[in-house]
């Protein structure tokens, strides 16, 4: 029960950020600052904390990555005041009124705050501009914040307990659960660090999360390679950060998603067996990932268990590029041009006369 609980409501949650990017205004901008928040906070803090400090024993890079993992809130809110066309200095206003702050509190904030600046940047005479930003911004930000920090406690926080508490009980089938989503939402705008750190994984899920990612890497590269979505460049920047390809990968869902979830669940299964642990939270991602991992498990045992994950997912790209070899894909040419190939839209028809067909 824990388990269907568990999986249920991160599906909600996925799905309310889905809608979130699609429909709220600026809504993909501030979801892609929100996955930037999680790199400029919590990949510092896993990669100086726990692989600096921790590992290679350096308190400075200890002391670096406590302070950075400490401003979650502050970087959420800073950028996406930035990506919300709020002017630097008075994005900063917002950023510095959610210190010691998590980040999804920070972000909801800044997100609101936003438009209070914009319309306060728009309609008072220079200088006064200033002045409301500090008299009216910035005390209205740290109560939304402040407010909103409950419930994200109560929620997401909650569902990423479950979550935990569900991995000791059933480490397999959550393993195939947790690593196909991680990895599909690696390649979608919502970022799978982001995600991690917003439900506050750590343990065997984390670890899952991290290595899951990592292996995708080789997964995207071969079905890439093999599907010709772009050119080489492209290629490798999928296998480097999946989100740097999310226009390729959100115009060829099906093929992309299927792979990757197939692929995550295999790398999730072999995480589990293993038992690896990741009390680093927010550390789905390809590169500074597998570095974490050495910080709680032994070397070689990571190293091996990486490299089932990769050759495991780089097998499923090449299945999946099989599977999918006449599929109407879009390529990234096409999507530079705004053309659509022939054999997609005969394709989007062909759906389209078959659904009203059902309908009749």
């Amino acid at each position: 029960m824990n388990l269907l609980l568990g999986v249920i409501f991160l599906g909600i949650v996925l799905c309310l950020f889905t809608l979130f990017t699609s429909k709220a205004p600026n809504g993909g901008k501030a979801m892609g600052a929100l996955a930037n928040a999680a790199i400029a906070s919590f990949l510092v803090e896993a990669f100086h904390k726990y692989v600096g400090g921790d590992l290679l024993g350096i308190p400075f890079l200890g002391q670096l990555g406590d302070a950075a993992g400490s401003l979650g809130g502050v970087a959420a809110a800073g950028l996406v005041a930035l990506a919300m066309g709020v002017s630097p200095v008075y994005a900063f206003v917002i950023a510095v009124a959610c210190g010691n702050m998590d980040l999804l509190p920070g972000f909801v904030a800044g997100y609101i705050a936003s438009f209070g600046m914009k319309w306060i940047e728009q309609k008072f005479p220079d200088g006064l501009d200033l002045i409301g930003s500090i008299i009216i911004i910035a005390p209205i930000t740290r109560i939304i914040a402040v407010g909103v920090a409950p419930v994200v406690d109560a929620t997401l926080l909650q569902i990423g307990n479950i979550i935990k508490e569900s991995t000791t009980s059933s480490p397999i089938l959550m393993g195939i659960v947790l690593g196909g989503i991680i990895t599909v939402v690696a390649t979608a705008p919502l970022s799978s660090m982001a995600l991690t750190a917003l439900l506050g994984l750590t343990g065997t899920p984390m670890a899952i999360g991290a290595l899951a990612v990592f292996g995708s890497s080789f997964m995207n590269f071969v079905l890439f390679k093999r599907m010709k979505f772009g050119d080489r460049k492209t290629t490798i920047s999928v296998a480097i950060e999946p989100l740097s390809q999310a226009d390729i990968v959100t115009a060829n869902p099906i093929p992309v998603y299927l792979t990757n979830f197939m692929g995550g669940a295999v790398s999730g299964v072999i995480i589990a067996m293993f038992g690896l642990v990741n009390e680093a939270t927010g550390t789905a991602t390809p590169i500074a990932g597998l570095m974490v991992m050495f910080g709680f498990n032994n070397a070689l045992t990571v190293v091996l268990v990486a490299s089932l994950c990769a050759t495991g997912s780089a097998i499923c790209g090449y299945i999946g590029s099989i599977v999918f070899k006449n599929y109407p894909i879009i390529t990234k040419d096409e999507l530079q041009s705004g053309s659509m190939p022939k054999k997609v839209k005969n394709y989007y028809k062909r759906k389209k006369q078959y659904a009203e067909h059902l309908a009749m």
